[in-house]
């Protein structure tokens, strides 16, 4: 008779506990192929459990082919073969070593968040719930009262004249990303800024198409690197550089239009990720809107202006690439639910995310001036120089040691300070002596300690 001790414990069933134990047995060949199995009665009585118990151990054994159930004859072992591995009922896992939390990341990944205008979001959801439309099929290019919103948006925010029917809802730039690669081709050669956004690079890799890292200098990418490496695709955040903060003059964007045009197939994709939080000035024009080749593959998102969780980025294109998208690839079901479609949509129109926006850049003025007064106030006032503060949410901190990025970054650590710097955006990472200072999340009660800190390490 088959004996086990079953035990009572929150989240292991009895029946679960008898259906490994008996399964154990069948593996490790204690129980042979072609032996009966005890009745479900008997074994429930000599067991003390019930006869549901061992019903539903029996149920998973004869699923999983342990065991099989014979006509008027009971319940039988299985021939399962040899090397079969079964993994321990239960086994707790090891912990991960992990690295102690730092106690300020200059480079913004710590700290409070950025605002949220939660009790208007909610209010709009709840607006937007009794919609009938929700119950409906989107296009796979997005909601148009969500393409519409955007398309007005951009024009009065941004000054660019986009229909509707050229815009495209994505679940995030990232899936943007391999759509665009579905959409122009793998073969074809993307050239990417080196410094840049490593992820950018890391997703095209992960489409299988090669990835060029092109050089930057003063105005941005430079396009003779860029003629000379044979891209045929440049991904490129003219507005406002990560992690450098160049924002692209004219004539340089007018040589990359220039650029594009001068061979069929070859096209600009313009990363507009945080456009909207420019500090002074008026709003640099987008490329999309001095292109009249229809080169120009326009791109934004939302993550950065109202919540990272939200998963929504658009895409504008030419109308011959959004007709090439819609025929190639408009099988697709839109990534997006159509609920967060029509939120945004009525937010954007009613005109709050606008107001958020006001609120947003205030905050993020406020913020910036707090901290570069702290810096002024400092002892690394005398030994740093900063770069590129009139736009997004971080600038540059070049700063005078002898020490490299490396050096910088251990000893820091070690002082609970944490550091990131131009080097680590290179794809040769090339020492650089510039760290990179993202206030949207920092907390600024605690910077004057970490700039002394930083300080005492040059």
């Amino acid at each position: 008779m088959l004996t086990y001790t079953l035990k009572k414990t929150p989240g292991h069933p009895l029946y679960e506990q008898l259906y490994q134990s008996i399964r154990d047995d069948i593996a490790a060949g204690r129980l042979p192929a072609g032996s009966r199995l005890p009745s479900k009665r008997v074994l429930a009585a000599h067991l003390g459990v019930s006869v549901v118990t061992v019903e539903s151990a029996y149920a998973q054994l004869l699923a999983e082919g342990y065991a099989e159930a014979r006509p008027r004859s009971g319940v039988y072992v299985c021939a399962i073969g040899s090397g079969v591995p079964v993994q321990p009922p239960h086994m707790p896992s090891l912990p991960q070593p992990t690295a102690p939390e730092p106690l300020f990341d200059l480079s913004g990944g710590t700290g409070e968040d950025v605002p949220f205008p939660a009790s208007v979001w909610v209010r709009t959801m709840r607006e937007v719930i009794a919609d009938k439309r929700l119950m409906q099929p989107v296009d796979f290019a997005g909601a148009p009262e969500l393409r519409a919103a955007i398309a007005a948006h951009l024009e009065q925010a941004r000054g660019l004249r986009v229909s509707p029917e050229q815009i495209f809802i994505g679940a995030g730039t990232e899936y943007l990303y391999g759509l665009i690669v579905q959409l122009l081709g793998r073969r074809l050669r993307y050239a990417v800024e080196d410094p840049g956004y490593r992820k950018i690079s890391g997703i095209y890799a992960a489409n299988d198409v090669t990835v060029c890292p092109i050089g930057l200098d003063s105005e941005g990418l430079s396009v003779e690197a860029l003629r000379a490496s044979g891209a045929q695709i440049a991904h490129i955040s003219p507005a406002h550089h990560y992690p450098t903060g160049i924002v692209m003059p004219i004539r340089r964007r007018n040589a990359l239009l220039a650029w594009a045009a001068e061979v069929p197939e070859r096209y600009i994709i313009e990363d507009d990720y945080d456009s909207e939080l420019r500090h002074t000035g008026l709003p640099v024009p987008p490329l999309f809107s001095l292109d009249g080749q229809g080169r120009v593959l326009y791109l934004s998102t939302f993550s950065q202006t109202i919540a990272p969780s939200l998963r929504i980025a658009y895409l504008c294109l030419p109308p011959r690439l959004m007709e090439r998208l819609r025929t190639q690839l408009g099988f697709y079901a839109c990534a997006v639910p159509s609920f967060e479609q029509f939120t945004l949509a009525r937010f954007i129109a009613s005109g709050d995310y606008e107001r958020h926006l006001n609120r947003l850049r205030k905050r993020f003025r406020e913020k910036r001036a707090a901290i570069l007064a702290a810096i002024a106030a400092s002892s690394l006032a005398q030994r740093c120089e900063i770069i590129e503060e009139n736009a997004g949410t971080h600038f540059l901190l070049r700063l005078a040691t002898s020490r490299s990025d490396a050096e910088l970054k251990r000893s820091a650590a070690e002082r609970g300070l944490s550091l990131r710097f131009l080097s680590d955006y290179r794809s040769d990472g090339k020492n650089s002596g510039c760290a990179i200072v993202n206030y949207a999340c920092m907390p600024t009660e605690r910077l004057p300690a970490a700039l002394e800190t930083l300080a005492e390490l040059l």
